[in-house]
């Protein structure tokens, strides 16, 4: 349960979060409007983040926290679990990450979820991790919804149901991930579990990943515009 959180880093600018880089970005997540700020305190604590004066920022951060301003808390926690500025301290850094998640930030509810299906300083529990991508994906949070997803076709902390996972799947892909668009292209070329079989629709999605970079569902938008043209070319006699 030792280690250091992956991709987190604060990367947050004064008025807008931007999302970094990893499964468990410590930057406040870019669909979590509501945690923008103007908190004067967390404000000064992003610009001294940026600038690289650690030290200062953490204590900004600190003050802001408690004062209850979610995105500081956020911050705070993720600077405490990866020892930015101070030594690493685990136990005060879960406990601020806790306290942003119970104050509905959707990408804090999305990091300490990913902490329980990691067993990332904590013991591993995809239970209660369900628990937290759940909250945080019916808020809209795309990469909640993919693990979400990902549970439910899986069957890891919750039943297996591929029709739930596809309806999140579903989600996350119109919400721009590329491996969600890949696998409900894939849902709509098979057909089942609730979803009926339409290969233009599975074209679109495959069509989505591939404009991203992914070479497997250019191959299968290459596949399925060949399987299209071949079918409209045979007409009944």
């Amino acid at each position: 349960m030792k280690g250091k959180v992956q991709g987190v880093v604060v990367r947050v600018v004064v008025t807008a979060a931007l999302l970094a880089s990893g499964a468990m970005s410590g930057a406040a997540y870019a669909q979590d409007r509501p945690a923008k700020s103007t908190d004067p305190e967390t404000q000064t604590a992003v610009a001294d983040y940026n600038a690289g004066n650690l030290g200062a920022a953490l204590a900004e951060f600190r003050t802001a926290a408690e004062r209850g301003n979610r995105l500081a808390e956020f911050n705070y926690a993720m600077m405490l679990l990866n020892g930015e500025g101070t030594p690493v301290n685990v136990d005060e850094g879960k406990k601020w990450l806790r306290k942003a998640a119970d104050a509905n930030m959707s990408h804090a509810q999305y990091v300490y979820g990913k902490m329980y299906d990691d067993g990332e300083f904590v013991g591993r529990d995809p239970v209660e991790a369900h628990r937290w991508f759940l909250k945080a994906a019916q808020q809209g949070h795309v990469q909640a919804q993919l693990a979400l997803a990902n549970q439910f076709l899986d069957g890891r902390g919750t039943e297996r149901d591929n029709k739930q996972a596809f309806v999140w799947y579903k989600k996350a892909a119109q919400g721009g991930d590329m491996t969600a668009q890949y696998v409900t292209g894939s849902f709509y070329e098979r057909g089942g579990d609730g979803v009926d079989k339409n290969l233009n629709v599975a074209r679109a999605y495959y069509a989505a990943a591939a404009a991203q970079g992914d070479p497997a569902a250019r191959l299968k938008y290459q596949q399925l515009s060949a399987q299209l043209r071949d079918q409209k070319e045979v007409k009944p006699q």
